[in-house]
């Protein structure tokens, strides 16, 4: 049974490592390939990972006053629009979000006079079996002392592949072949009908011998009915041609008529 890999959730430390790695050396334009190295990510996946988590240019430190008034500020002028908000911030998207819903449950609890041992945070925290709806923004997982034989073979293949700057790649080369053994079929294709036009059976005592039924179209009629022999046999039939070319009339051609007698 083929085991079925589901791409997406939570980031370890080594796909981080790997992602890093593919960017400097793919830039940041060819996602696909980049997804190609991490197998249970999607290029999708890995973009939305760089920008919202890796890239050096994101602000990871403490919120400051006059950050989060501008925060408020801009929520109320554009409510729900965090990517537009994010840029003027200078935060994530998911950043914004994140620290709006904080301030709010501050504000909260403030209202409500509640105490500080009652979060309402809690109610926003997975509760277990639930999945991680945006793990692209949180923190990568350490990696296992032992890892599984997947993650190894996932490590050891991305290495040989951002290690390799000289000599030929392995998808030109994979497309090299299979145009090469196209180019081969359609030059035997071409030959086998050259050689059935010419008369010369080519590879067809090979072929009846594994399948007693078949049926060479090119030298046989599919599914042909013989005429039954009739009364007459046209073969005595003569027909002689008029060669001859000067104009003529139609009552020369149908000759004298009755009435004419």
């Amino acid at each position: 049974m083929v085991r079925v890999i589901i791409k997406g959730g939570v980031w370890r430390n080594t796909e981080d490592e790997i992602l890093k790695a593919a960017i400097m050396k793919y830039g940041k334009n060819q996602w696909s390939r980049i997804a190609s190295l991490l197998h249970r990510k999607s290029a999708k996946q890995c973009k939305a990972r760089w920008y919202e988590w890796l890239d050096p240019g994101i602000k990871k430190t403490e919120w400051s006053r006059t950050e989060d008034e501008k925060l408020l500020h801009l929520a109320k002028l554009m409510p729900t629009q965090w990517r537009t908000i994010a840029p003027i911030v200078g935060r994530t998207a998911a950043q914004c979000l994140e620290r709006y819903e904080h301030l709010l449950d501050e504000a909260q609890k403030k209202a409500e006079q509640m105490d500080e041992s009652e979060d309402l945070n809690d109610a926003r925290k997975l509760r277990p079996g639930e999945i991680d709806p945006t793990p692209e923004t949180k923190p990568a997982r350490p990696d296992p002392i032992d890892m599984d034989e997947d993650e190894l073979e996932m490590l050891s293949e991305a290495r040989a592949r951002l290690a390799n700057t000289q000599g030929k790649k392995v998808a030109k080369r994979k497309a090299r072949e299979k145009q090469l053994s196209e180019a081969r079929r359609l030059a035997s294709l071409q030959k086998r009908r050259e050689l059935r036009a010419a008369g010369i059976p080519w590879g067809q005592h090979k072929f009846q011998r594994r399948n007693p039924l078949y049926l060479d179209y090119s030298a046989e009629i599919p599914f042909e009915k013989p005429v039954p022999p009739g009364f007459y046999d046209p073969s005595e039939d003569k027909f002689e041609k008029d060669t001859t070319f000067k104009k003529q009339t139609r009552a020369e051609i149908e000759g004298v008529r009755r009435d004419d007698i």
